[in-house]
């Protein structure tokens, strides 16, 4: 199976597994190489992780969903990174539930091809104009779907016990970006 990963070290010839948000060390792919570019664009330093996408109304075609105005290109403009591509066997690999087009790699996979990405804003207005890309506007979400997003990161961060480490890198790029789940989630202390 074909399948992408999108990261900012270049020259990998082989993708190994690495410890990340998971229990173990897997490599994190997709089948959808659009996905694969926007995980070049983290706004948050590791161990923490800033995509917030999902997918249309035919489940198809990612959707990138700004929770501030300008996030987009905030996020992208001047990131340079490669999307590796690998040809997995089915025993390289297991599927990651939560996300219908992810894969985890389980084993070392050699790397087939890759491209190279100098700036990753101006790479994915082309995955936009080909229609294998959306970007859900700050200014054209309701009221309510901020709402929701805002709440699904005040209960990542409540998880993840946050108010006590209110200097980690996401903890330090909610307050800056979306003050409002930080003033949520204290409140709920």
């Amino acid at each position: 199976m074909r399948l992408y990963h999108g990261s900012n070290v270049l020259g990998l010839n082989v993708l190994k597994p690495q410890v990340a948000d998971h229990d173990r060390p897997y490599v994190y792919m997709t089948t959808i190489d659009s996905v694969a570019a926007l995980y070049l664009c983290n706004a948050v330093e590791k161990p923490y992780y800033w995509f917030p996408y999902g997918f249309d109304e035919t489940g198809d075609v990612p959707v990138y969903h700004e929770l501030y105005p300008n996030a987009f290109k905030e996020v992208s403009e001047g990131v340079s990174g490669c999307i590796y591509v690998v040809e997995a066997n089915d025993d390289q690999y297991i599927p990651f539930k939560n996300i219908p087009c992810a894969r985890l790699g389980i084993v070392p996979i050699e790397v087939k091809d890759r491209i190279i990405i100098d700036d990753a804003y101006e790479f994915l207005q082309g995955y936009i104009r080909q229609g294998k890309l959306k970007v859900s506007r700050y200014e054209d979400k309701t009221s309510a779907q901020l709402t929701y997003w805002y709440k699904m990161v005040a209960d990542y961060m409540r998880e993840k016990n946050m108010l006590e480490t209110p200097d980690c890198s996401y903890a330090r790029f909610v307050r800056d970006k979306l003050p409002v789940v930080w003033e949520m989630l204290s409140a709920l202390r």
